[in-house]
């Protein structure tokens, strides 16, 4: 399996849009692109193997792994890139501006629904993340 992700980059932040064989998935938000610098930056654009990760802050979530120059690049709910995030993506149901949505509960409820049966098969699920053309 793999997802695909299609950014659009604004100076204040991320958009995108997560696909699975052409069907929408739902939108994302992360931080904007600033040269893969930790904690402040989106990561860059490639393909990455997802894992499922538990943390107690954010319960079962998504892990990409390999990521150059970084660790622990998560697929978790918030609604506010800048605020929430520290260079990992976020689901959202809508964008309501430059890296912020809402309804990130319910978006990655739809994300884990259908990436989890996958990996409880052991099998691969990966994530493309792209410029939107």
């Amino acid at each position: 399996m793999v997802l695909v992700l299609h950014r659009t980059y604004f100076p204040e932040g991320t958009q995108g849009i997560l696909e699975w064989n052409g069907d929408l998935i739902c939108y994302t938000i992360e931080l904007p692109w600033l040269d893969n610098q930790k904690r402040i930056s989106c990561v860059p654009e490639g393909e990455y193997i997802l894992q499922k990760r538990f943390s107690k802050k954010f319960g079962w979530h998504l892990h990409l792994v390999n990521v150059p120059g970084r660790d622990y690049i998560l697929i978790h709910p918030a609604n506010d890139a800048k605020k929430e995030l520290l260079g990992c993506i976020a689901p959202v149901t809508t964008h309501t501006g430059i890296g912020k949505g809402n309804y990130s509960r319910k978006a990655f409820s739809k994300v884990k629904d259908l990436v989890y049966p996958v990996l409880f098969d052991n099998q691969v699920v990966k994530i493309l993340i792209t410029t939107k053309s």
